[in-house]
This record gives C-alpha cells, sequence and structure tokens, in this order.
C-alpha cells in the first residue's frame, strides 16, 4: 500500500473511542508514506469517523463532510464511524463523498483508500461515491484494535466494542453491532506499544467496557491485572463502565495498591426507578447508591463522573426531581448531561409522552447548575491534599496543565522538566 506524499486529514466526531480509531488510521496514513495535515488544510485524502448518537450529530457530520469537500474537492473523501452504518446511503449522496464503510470494514479505510487510487490509476478526480459498504449490524464479529496517540502523557486504548444490551433509546448496538473484544494478550501488546511511546497514562475504553471478555472466556479483572504489569505505564483509568458490571472484587482489587485511579466514570442515566425501567436499564437507583457507596468505603476521594439523561419520554416534573435530589444526595463530582435525542428506531421513539425541547433545556441549565457547584464542592475537599499529577503537553501564558490521581485539574507555571512526569503537588 503506497500513498507517499500525498497530504491525509482525519477529522473525529464523538467518543473517546473514535479518536482511538482516528489515531490508529494516521499511523497507518503514515506507515504508507501520507503526510498528516490539520483537518483545516487542503488535502488529497480525508477520512471522516463520525458519531450518531443524536440527531445533532449527524447534523454535524454532514456540515462537517460538506466543508471539507469544499476546502479540498479533488480530495477522496472517506466516512466511517456510527453515522456511516446506520446511514450510510444518507453520507453515499453527498457530494464529495467517495467511501462510505460500516462497522464491520472500518479498520480496512487506509486500504480501500489505497485500493481506490489504484483503479484510478492515481488520479484525484472529482469525486462521486464509488463504493458504500455497509451490512446489517448482526453480522459484525470483528474488533479493530485501536489507541490513541499523539500526546505525551494520555493514551485511550481500546479493549471492546459493541454492546448487547440495546436500551430503549440508544442506536450503539446498532451502529457498533453486539458485545465483542480483544484478547488480554492483544491488549497488553498494546499497552507495551503505548510506553515505548513514551506515554504514562492509559484510560481504557469500549461501548461497554466491563462486559471485556464474557464471549471469549476471559475477565475484565484479568485484563486489569496484566495491564498492571506493564513497564513504562505508571497509571490507568477506566473510562465508563456499567453499575452492574463494576463488580465488588474489581473495586477491592484497585484498592489495595494498583496503577488503577481512584475515577469512575459510571452511567446513570436518571435517577428515577421508573425512568431507569423505561429506558431498559439493568440496575435500580438503590444498586447504584450502593455500588458507589462501596467504592468510597474502600478509597479516599474518589472523582465520580455520572451521565445522565434528561427529557427521556415521559418524564414527568416529579420524576426530574427524584433525579435531581438523587444526584444531590449522591454528590458526584461531575455530571455529563445529555437532553433526550429522539431516534429512529429506537423503542424510545415510539413512546408517549415525548418532552418539548424547551423543558429538556430547562432541565439540562438545573443540572448544569448542580453540577457546577458539586464540581465546586468536590475540589474544595481536597484542599491542602498532596497529591500526584501527571503534567501534559499543553499550555498557555506560561502555565502548564495536568490531573491529579482523582481527576482534578491543576496548572502550574510551566517547567518542561516536569512535562510528561508525575509530580507531588499541594493542592
Amino acid at each position: 500500500m503506497e500513498l507517499k506524499g500525498l497530504r491525509a486529514s482525519i477529522s473525529t466526531l464523538g467518543c473517546k473511542l473514535n479518536y482511538a480509531e482516528s489515531s490508529t488510521y494516521a499511523r497507518e496514513l503514515v506507515a504508507a508514506g501520507c503526510i498528516i495535515v490539520s483537518p483545516n488544510a487542503e488535502a488529497d485524502i480525508i477520512i471522516v469517523n463520525t458519531c450518531s448518537v443524536t440527531e445533532h450529530s449527524d447534523k454535524k457530520g454532514r456540515n462537517l463532510i460538506r466543508r471539507l469537500h469544499n476546502r479540498s474537492p479533488k480530495a477522496i473523501i472517506a466516512v466511517v464511524g456510527c453515522y456511516a452504518q446506520l446511514k450510510g446511503a444518507e453520507i453515499a449522496a453527498i457530494e464529495g463523498v467517495d467511501i462510505v464503510l460500516g462497522a464491520h470494514r472500518k479498520g480496512e479505510v487506509v486500504k480501500e483508500v489505497a485500493e481506490l487510487l489504484r483503479r484510478r490509476d492515481g488520479v484525484m478526480p472529482a469525486s462521486s461515491c464509488e463504493l458504500l459498504d455497509t451490512i446489517e449490524i448482526d453480522d459484525v464479529h470483528n474488533i479493530f484494535p485501536a489507541y490513541s496517540s499523539g500526546e505525551r502523557t494520555r493514551s485511550f486504548l481500546k479493549v471492546q466494542d459493541g454492546c448487547d444490551y440495546k436500551c430503549s433509546y440508544c442506536t450503539v448496538p446498532y451502529a457498533r453491532g453486539g458485545s465483542r473484544s480483544l484478547s488480554i494478550a492483544e491488549v497488553v501488546d498494546q499497552a507495551r506499544e503505548i510506553a515505548a511511546d513514551g506515554i504514562r497514562e492509559i484510560v481504557l475504553t469500549g461501548v461497554n467496557t466491563g462486559d471485556f471478555g464474557r464471549k471469549t472466556g476471559e475477565d475484565f479483572l484479568d485484563l486489569l491485572k496484566a495491564l498492571n504489569e506493564v513497564e513504562g505505564i505508571e497509571r490507568y483509568r477506566i473510562s465508563s463502565i456499567e453499575p452492574n458490571l463494576l463488580r465488588d472484587d474489581i473495586v477491592d482489587w484497585i484498592a489495595s495498591g494498583t496503577k488503577f485511579l481512584p475515577h469512575f466514570h459510571i452511567p446513570l442515566q436518571s435517577g428515577c426507578d421508573g425512568v431507569l425501567q423505561r429506558m431498559g436499564r439493568r440496575y435500580r437507583t438503590a444498586d447504584f447508591a450502593r455500588k458507589t457507596g462501596y467504592i468510597r468505603s474502600r478509597m479516599d476521594h474518589v472523582f465520580f463522573g455520572i451521565d445522565v439523561i434528561v427529557g427521556f419520554p415521559g418524564e414527568t416534573e416529579e420524576e426530574f426531581r427524584q433525579t435531581y435530589s438523587f444526584l444531590e444526595e449522591l454528590k458526584p463530582a461531575f455530571i455529563h448531561i445529555f437532553p433526550y435525542s429522539r431516534r429512529a428506531g429506537t423503542p424510545a421513539a415510539m413512546m408517549s409522552g415525548q418532552v418539548s425541547e424547551a423543558v429538556k433545556t430547562a432541565r439540562v441549565e438545573a443540572l448544569e447548575a448542580l453540577c457546577g457547584r458539586l464540581h465546586d464542592e468536590f475540589v474544595a475537599s481536597n484542599a491542602g491534599r498532596t497529591e500526584e499529577v501527571l503534567f501534559e503537553s499543553n499550555t498557555r501564558d506560561g502555565l502548564m496543565f495536568g490531573y491529579t490521581r482523582n481527576y482534578i485539574k491543576v496548572e502550574r507555571p510551566l517547567d518542561p522538566a516536569l512535562v510528561g512526569k508525575v509530580a507531588e503537588v499541594v493542592l
């Protein structure tokens, strides 16, 4: 595969899993001889890695593709990701798109670009879509290994893809297929590659990360233990894990003195049991409270990031107040707030009691204010403590930035000797 001297850009929308996959595309393009350029620059090859979690995500994807085509009208444009899988024909109709690859072929995008160039004898004509390749998602069984690169401090490492849960509001199982995992050996090999690049922190990512190994006979805890032995990596975080999959034995092992940090991103989605039932979630608020309480009993100063959806069909004002009160009592360090987005083909899209956009907006604003207060309280509770901070390469106005073990952002006067290293600081 030879793409020597061609300029290639990659644009990524959506989750950290997409960013990990996009970084892998970039490494493959460089290996094929390409020069990676900014998405704002003219390019010969453009890869767009899309998201489809909301209707707004679809719109952003369409607008981005058109903008990139206008900037580089003769470029080959290849579109991958969740939007490509769910609405491939819609993307193929956009002017400038050459290749649309579904979930089962997303790992082959660079190969397909090279093949398209070969068929065109290296000529870069104005685009017309020659390849549309999406299939029914239930046929997707393979998994595309990926990790992010380009930063000196942190890498997002994909360990799992797809989901079998099929919550009533979610299109991700249709976009990414059923749950499947890499092997422990494959993940450890990739972690060693990351360590060889000088990166000190890894964030484990997946669609349903805690489901790792369920179909292969391996276990998530065994994966964590294997990764803990990788030399050169000093810190690990788990990007998102379902509360029913964050087992007590996993918590106990993390708390025993490992490289895994007291930072948990756990989706709640609602603090009302009636809404959780309509969502098809696999736990109730009492389960969630017990889980976070157990973690706090085993670790000090834990950072909890919590996902919440507001305005789910049928959510009454009283049900929203239950969510608000539950979060106020739970006291997470951060709340990731999403207004419900109606997605065609999901059970929730057909439910009665669709909530108005104005009500959703008001509820988002209420939770944003609560999040701000709870985050300030969490930061204040850590004042005076000595913490370990991994300083990043990003600097601004003579300051450098980094994060504590429990994910508090710290800024200090720039000291180049500390960039990419863990240092103790008094908060």
